[in-house]
């Protein structure tokens, strides 16, 4: 294998990680700061007090940038992940309804089956940020509990497909694939890494 499938490989995590986050960072945020009085009239719909209507816009401003960040960095990135799809599942329920609409129904025009595919596609995206954090297996769950702030390394190259042997885990290893976690794979006894 040469390099250039191993640059390919990083490119083509890399190119995953920012279509799951260009929803949040930059255009989520982006809205945010150009509008933030329509925002902020948003939040209102679904709480009673402008200050905490305020105040979910901030917070939401800092979980879309800075936790998009860590996804796309690799810092933190699967509790980053966790995060965003926390923040996906709470923005679903508080800002898409469809339960509410007056007009719901499967067939014909519907303003309340619209709000429901958007409900859905909420969800999707979180469990595309669960797969991330998780790594798609109920050992990567076990895995993230262990050690939530973990970097999964998503910029290793996984060339030649051989994971590394499990370790033996004690009562209290935090670590049951080692310090790398389940995703860390070998390339001919090296491992190749990218900072972006």
């Amino acid at each position: 294998m040469s390099s250039f499938v191993a640059d390919l490989a990083v490119c083509f995590a890399f190119a995953a990680r920012l279509a799951l986050v260009a929803l949040f960072l930059p255009f989520s945020a982006l809205d945010k700061v150009l509008n933030f009085r329509a925002a902020v009239g948003q939040a209102g719909a679904a709480v009673a007090s402008p200050l905490l209507a305020r105040s979910l816009i901030f917070a939401g401003l800092f979980v879309e940038v800075f936790m998009s960040l860590g996804v796309l960095t690799g810092v933190a990135d699967r509790a980053a992940a966790m995060v965003l799809a926390l923040y996906c599942g709470v923005t679903a329920l508080l800002w898409k309804p469809f339960w509410r609409q007056a007009d719901f129904r499967l067939r014909g025009p519907s303003a309340g089956r619209e709000v429901f595919w958007d409900f859905l596609k909420n969800f999707a995206v979180a469990g595309g940020f669960l797969a991330l954090a998780w790594g798609g297996s109920a050992a990567g769950v076990v895995s993230f509990l262990h050690a939530p702030l973990a970097s999964s390394h998503p910029y290793e190259a996984t060339l030649g497909l051989r994971p590394r042997p499990r370790q033996e885990v004690g009562p209290l290893d935090p670590h049951p694939w080692g310090s790398r976690g389940p995703s860390s794979w070998r390339v001919q006894g090296r491992a190749l890494a990218f900072s972006p």
